[in-house]
């Protein structure tokens, strides 16, 4: 089954995504990897003598999620920022079962594609999720973790029993569950803000969103991870328990280190920690 509700709403989608890749931030390259689950789009920057670092966004999101990291990021890394399969990128449709190593199988061959033996990686939620799977399966692949409220750690809030009966109630309701997980609104927004606020509201209303539930790892799971890590988590995340979080990741993570920002939705504005902990020298994988 496809993601989109209609083959309008895919184009309409996949349009408006072109532009931000018109404009990217730094040069660019689109690559199209051949994987056994199909086709999945990258883009990619900077010096390709510089560190490989892989950015893996999160549900109802696309590789646009990094648009305002790129510029400095990339001028200390080789950015590879992928479009995850079964979401509104330009890779294939095809959502894997989380319960199982699909995805780990998928990366695999995203690496091989690649010519990436190991490399770091940045995940956000949903993205956070699948590198944490990654790096508990592929421990010797990952050289540094970077996190923004990763998913599968604490438990996930029921919100959409809350977030449901809001968006029948039109552009009111749906502001108000935007509000609800990313926080006020500006009153003034920037142009780049108003464009990803118009692409967000394009995506809710022609993508199906996922139903499972992020599978939870068990202890042994979070101990098998080696590689330094940082985990950026949201006082007021309304999707994930971010307290039960932070306590899981310091209990099992031998090198980690959590920032608990009290008043963050479950998105995180303020990144410039994860430039730092991927530049420490003493933190190299």
């Amino acid at each position: 089954m496809t993601i989109y509700k209609s083959a309008e709403g895919e184009q309409a989608v996949q349009e408006y995504y072109q532009t931000f890749i018109d404009h990217w931030p730094v040069a660019c390259q689109q690559l199209t990897l051949t994987t056994r689950f199909g086709e999945t789009h990258v883009l990619t920057c900077g010096d390709e003598t510089l560190p490989p670092l892989l950015l893996m966004h999160g549900a109802m999101a696309n590789a646009t999620a990094w648009f305002m990291d790129i510029e400095a990021w990339s001028k200390h890394f080789r950015i590879y920022a992928i479009d995850m399969i079964g979401e509104p990128g330009l890779s294939a449709q095809k959502r894997l079962p989380l319960d199982t190593d699909a995805y780990t199988l998928w990366l695999d061959d995203v690496m091989q594609e690649t010519g990436l033996s190991n490399a770091a990686v940045v995940g956000e939620s949903l993205g956070g999720w699948l590198a944490l799977d990654y790096a508990s399966r592929r421990p010797e692949r990952i050289t540094k973790l970077a996190l923004l409220v990763p998913g599968g750690v604490g438990p996930q809030r029921k919100f959409l029993f809350k977030a449901l009966p809001l968006m029948l109630l039109g552009k009111w309701g749906k502001r108000k569950v935007r509000e609800m997980i990313f926080g006020p609104e500006e009153k003034n927004p920037s142009p780049t803000i108003l464009k990803f606020r118009e692409f967000f509201a394009l995506i809710t209303q022609h993508v199906r969103p996922r139903m499972d539930k992020l599978p939870i790892f068990s202890d042994k799971a979070l101990q098998n991870i080696r590689t330094p890590m940082l985990a950026i988590v949201a006082g007021k995340d309304v999707l994930l328990d971010s307290k039960a979080t932070q306590d899981r990741l310091e209990a099992n993570v031998a090198n980690v280190k959590v920032i608990y920002q009290p008043e963050a939705r479950h998105l995180i504005r303020h990144r410039e920690a994860i430039l730092e902990f991927l530049m420490n020298s003493k933190s190299s994988g």
